[in-house]
């Protein structure tokens, strides 16, 4: 394999039922950072049948380039024909860099579509950048530079992995969505769009789709959440969440958990915040009866503002937390809805 024929920065921009993944957005403010420091560009690959008309919102999102596989094969995501479109692009266009989101998607496609091409997949990174590979020199090994360090939680997020493919093309990761930061979008920029068709005849590979049922979802998501108040274990049991409901209702925010309220039963997983839950950037995050464990901290620390209720003083939530109460959430969270009411209809008045 010559490394030096692999060039830019590419992004799968996912999309279903013909509107792109806000993932897809996120990757490509991270591949503009990427690009920045090899001095290249970015290329996004937009995979599905009658989509080129959505390339110009790539190119807002900072796509230098839009390279289009547009097929009725593609119509709905499978496996197969999708691992296909991807791998061929790699193929033909040989990028240095190739990021998926870690959706359900991404999680599907991306090792088979490495597999393809004979290299290597880092999942579920949480951070991603240019540096030198070993980190640190070691005699009598060559020290690489400007290589992809991806960098995700290991070992149930009881420590953390840089990784990097040193020696294969391209170097792949899948991301977590709501970890990267999308870019000011660029109004009226318009895709330079390059179509390809490696071409697909269906086989006893293709899985023929009988129906698709959508469900409806009935909370909010918490990952477009503007104020998140949140409840660990420390809530003592579910019956106890209707303070924080009347909190989050005050404020009119959505309220979310911790892994430990989740294995409880106590809420259901859509809610959760953590490493093995959703990554989440509100403006005012409430941990409330939360130890701080890394694992939680890690989906929440981008947060605004963190306000930290919790009768432990030495909780670990503290070290992040802006602000901060020691005491009983029971006799706190109470008292603070009030106060807010309060507050609230003297401000109407």
């Amino acid at each position: 394999m010559n490394l030096e024929e692999y060039k830019g920065v590419y992004v799968f921009a996912q999309q279903v039922d013909n509107e792109i993944s806000s993932i897809a957005f996120e990757l490509l403010g991270k591949a503009k950072d990427l690009a920045k420091d090899l001095n290249t560009d970015v290329t996004a690959v937009l995979i599905g049948s009658g989509v080129k008309g959505l390339a110009d919102q790539l190119a807002e999102y900072g796509a230098d380039k839009v390279i289009v596989v547009d097929d009725p094969e593609l119509k709905d995501y499978r496996t197969e024909p999708y691992a296909h479109a991807l791998a061929s692009v790699i193929n033909k266009y040989k990028p240095e860099i190739m990021l998926v989101g870690a959706t359900a998607i991404g999680r599907d496609l991306g090792p088979r579509v490495s597999a393809r091409v004979a290299t290597g997949l880092t999942a579920d990174c949480t951070v991603l950048e240019i540096g030198d590979f070993p980190l640190q020199a070691v005699p009598g090994q060559e020290q690489l530079h400007n290589q992809l360090l991806m960098t995700r939680p290991a070992f149930g997020g009881n420590t953390i992995a840089t990784i990097a493919c040193p020696y294969n093309r391209p170097q792949m990761a899948t991301v977590r969505a709501g970890v990267m930061q999308k870019i000011d979008p660029i109004k009226g920029a318009k895709a330079n769009v390059e179509e390809f068709n490696p071409g697909f005849t269906p086989d006893n590979k293709y899985v023929e789709i009988l129906d698709i049922v959508k469900s409806v979802a009935e909370t909010v998501d918490i990952m477009d959440a503007k104020i998140l108040v949140s409840g660990g274990r420390g809530v003592g049991n579910p019956e106890n969440f209707k303070i924080l409901e009347d909190l989050a209702e005050v404020l009119g925010g959505t309220v979310s958990c911790s892994r430990a309220v989740v294995d409880s039963g106590w809420k259901p997983k859509d809610l959760q915040v953590g490493q093995t839950g959703k990554t989440v950037r509100p403006n005012v995050y409430f941990a409330i009866g939360i130890s701080g464990a890394i694992q939680h901290v890690a989906g929440m620390e981008e947060s605004d503002i963190i306000v930290a209720i919790n009768k432990d003083a030495d909780a670990p939530i503290f070290d992040v937390a802006d602000y901060g109460v020691v005491g009983d959430l029971n006799k706190i969270v109470p008292k603070l809805t009030e106060a807010l009411k309060a507050e609230i209809a003297a401000a109407k008045n």
